[in-house]
């Protein structure tokens, strides 16, 4: 068996930037970066961008958007369905999220929520059958194409209170349709048998199957996990008998246990595969490299590591009133090589071409070297341009940081 290995705090964020492709070595192809990171999140939110696109951008720099609207439409490489929250997964990666989906219409709870929901709202059935007769009749259709005057509404504070995206939701979750196409937010719902590739895979998994699979991926994301962050993070709380499946994963030597120096009463694990790439970076094998990350981003999903590992306290304000934020609606981290010094509160202006940097937060004892300055200098350019932003305004900056404002 493997002996246990010692690591560092620094060596695990080390590692993990790097397997996330945010480290300065080449720039991966597009499908290699999203096959690393297993899944990346969909959210409607675009005060600065769509997050999907922000996190590409980290890791891609500039890139050509129709390249991604090739993968996910024309050669269906990519789909969306749930992950650690709704996201495009890997087609390639379908036994996995079809066993998913298995498990949520065998859910007799879930059954039973939905049967409670039906009952109380007499009809509902009657239009789930609408919905998949008009999908099996006409084709691709978006919600509003489905909607009839006749279709009630409900109170809802965090949805539009429409029946139809009730069942809309039923129907993705359980596989039974999917989003063929995206204009702009307005998802295209078709039948999911019409949308894979020849290629897909079509095998059915087993619980355990599932389960020694979407472990390995999270471990290989997060560098090295411990068993409660690999249950949420990629297929978050899909992962039935996690703790035997680890324990014979490391009888296998395809785990190896990790201590964490810093961190001592933490068991983690490190794929073997990534043993390799741990020891170079141990040995001074490292490009740090500066951008910003969307607030979502697959670094920072999970608040408790991101705190562990780095010292840095981040939550979504979102849903904070105005009054009450501490920092922003929605706040970019500032990742500098392994270190995450700050943050920006930024919004695009479409109609003026202009991207609002309203605040800049160092973190205590953030460097504030003429480098580091120019660096993040440099990523809120990056970004402006991606953005089609002509000129940058910005607004309250720290003392150390003033020369970002000579940055347009």
């Amino acid at each position: 068996m493997t002996a246990q290995l010692t690591i560092t705090r620094q060596d695990l964020r080390r590692l993990a930037i790097t397997r996330q492709h945010l480290s300065k070595k080449e720039t991966p192809a597009m499908l290699d970066a999203i096959r690393d990171l297993g899944c990346v999140q969909l959210d409607p939110i675009r005060a600065v961008e769509r997050t999907h696109l922000l996190v590409l951008w980290s890791r891609l720099g500039n890139f050509d958007e129709a390249e991604l609207e090739t993968l996910r439409w024309e050669d269906k490489a990519l789909f969306e369905y749930w992950a650690h929250a709704a996201s495009m997964v890997l087609t390639e990666e379908y036994p996995l999220f079809a066993w998913g989906m298995r498990q949520r219409r065998e859910d007799k709870r879930r059954a039973a929520r939905y049967q409670k929901w039906f009952d109380e709202h007499p009809g509902i059935i009657d239009l789930k059958d609408h919905i998949m007769d008009r999908l099996r009749q006409e084709g691709p259709l978006f919600s509003r194409d489905i909607e009839t005057e006749d279709h009630m509404r409900y109170e809802s504070r965090w949805s539009s209170g429409r029946f139809v995206g009730v069942i809309l939701d039923y129907l993705w979750t359980n596989g039974e349709i999917l989003t063929v196409e995206r204009v702009g937010n307005q998802r295209k719902w078709g039948l999911a048998e019409q949308f894979w590739p020849d290629e897909t895979p079509q095998e059915e998994w087993t619980a355990k199957q599932a389960c020694r699979f979407a472990a390995q991926k999270a471990i290989r994301a997060l560098g090295a996990a411990t068993e409660k962050q690999i249950k949420i993070h990629y297929t978050r709380g899909m992962y039935p008998g996690l703790t035997a499946v680890l324990k014979q994963l490391v009888k296998e030597e395809i785990l190896i246990p990790v201590t964490v120096a810093e961190l001592p009463n933490e068991a983690y694990y490190l794929h073997a595969h990534d043993l390799p790439l741990l020891q170079q970076i141990q040995a001074g094998d490292w490009q740090p490299r500066t951008t910003l990350l969307s607030p979502f981003d697959n670094l920072i999903c999970d608040r408790d590591r991101t705190e562990a590992l780095w010292d840095f306290y981040f939550r979504i304000e979102i849903y904070v009133p105005a009054a009450k934020r501490e920092y922003g609606y929605y706040v970019l981290p500032i990742l500098y090589g392994d270190q995450l010094i700050g943050r920006i509160d930024p919004k695009m202006d479409r109609k003026t071409k202009t991207l609002h940097i309203h605040n800049v937060y160092a973190e205590p004892n953030a460097p504030a070297y003429k480098k580091t300055v120019r660096e993040i200098g440099q990523s809120v350019t990056s970004l402006a341009k991606f953005l089609g932003a002509k000129q940058i305004e910005w607004g309250n900056v720290p003392d150390g940081w003033v020369a970002l404002k000579q940055v347009s």
